[in-house]
């Protein structure tokens, strides 16, 4: 088959479309023949030699993929040979093939083209693990979305307002913003020009956001505490604002907050077959319902994945950037 391979880390240009032996399914997998993946920062900082995959994860990038199985190993069942499915990734999207836990395996959604497919695993899985299943957001609650046009944040929007949330953004323009309100976003920030603490604050009354969902880090950290509401939760799943900060414990214990801090990519099977059957269960059916979608900016030959990766980095896009084989 053939798959992007990285000989050395760099820029986009590391990414080589290169011919590589097939794999094999082994106890408890399947395999997918590939017809799409996605885009994540992740992706990025495997390219750049900072994020390598974990032991006995494929070395190719690519944490979702959507296509059909061709081969079932020993020990699965309820799946079969020629089934449309998408899946949840350690690794290995950015191929032709790739061998895939059967407990990370999704149906395709009703209604779904297969493609497009490709872009709903990574982000149902990161959203509804973080702001549901460890965050609980509630209905009448208020959620504040970091990078709001990103592929997880229209999920986030989306899943927040389905349920019956408010939902703050912050993202870089206003054409980034009007996007984001097109998908139900109430409370809208321009982080370049405005201070969404202060935006955030006065939307709710001085109240705060109940749950934040934080691809920032360390740049966000402090204001992010401040933005809490008392008994708030602050879930931080990227460090694009840098690994190390300063928390403010005085002013956590004031709000009576909370700080996780998650990925998915390293989790036990066993962690990820449990995110990934509640997404089957409780975000499927909203998707088949018409009341969340998956939001595709373009779609780029896989062999073309440096141009993508470019395309994500100039930050430009709106919701997933995909790779088609």
């Amino acid at each position: 088959m053939h798959a992007i391979t990285i000989s050395e880390p760099g820029g986009p240009e590391a990414l080589v479309w290169d011919e590589v032996s097939d794999p094999v399914p082994g106890e408890g997998e399947v395999l997918v023949d590939v017809v799409a993946s996605a885009v994540n920062r992740a992706d990025i900082l495997q390219r750049q030699g900072f994020y390598n995959p974990p032991p006995g994860a494929s070395p190719y990038p690519g944490l979702e993929c959507s296509g059909r199985i061709s081969a079932v190993g020993p020990g699965v069942t309820g799946w079969a040979v020629g089934d449309e499915v998408c899946a949840l990734l350690s690794g290995g999207g950015y191929a032709e093939k790739v061998a895939v836990p059967a407990g990370q395996l999704l149906p395709l959604p009703a209604g779904t083209d297969l493609r497009h497919a490709a872009a709903l695993p990574e982000v149902t899985c990161t959203v509804w693990s973080n702001v549901f299943m460890i965050s609980h957001l509630a209905p009448g609650e208020t959620l504040l979305v970091h990078g709001g046009s990103s592929g997880i944040g229209t999920m986030a929007i989306q899943l927040a307002k389905a349920v019956g949330a408010r939902v703050a953004v912050t993202a870089g323009s206003k054409e980034k913003l009007e996007r984001c309100a097109e998908l139900g976003a109430d409370i809208l920030v321009n982080y370049r020009e405005q201070d969404f603490v202060e935006e955030v604050k006065n939307a709710t009354g001085g109240v705060g956001a109940d749950v934040i969902l934080d691809n920032m880090g360390a740049k966000y950290l402090d204001r992010n505490v401040r933005t809490l509401a008392v008994n708030g939760r602050l879930a931080i799943i990227g460090l694009q604002g840098g690994g190390k900060g300063e928390l403010n414990i005085g002013a956590l214990l004031g709000k009576r907050g909370v700080v996780s801090a998650t990925s998915l990519r390293a989790r036990p099977l066993g962690e990820k077959a449990a995110i990934v059957a509640a997404v089957r269960e409780r975000v499927w059916p909203l998707i088949e319902a018409g009341q969340v979608r998956a939001v595709v900016d373009r779609e780029l030959p896989m062999r073309e994945a440096a141009g993508a990766h470019r395309v994500v980095e100039e930050s430009g896009h709106v919701g997933k950037v995909l790779l088609t084989t």
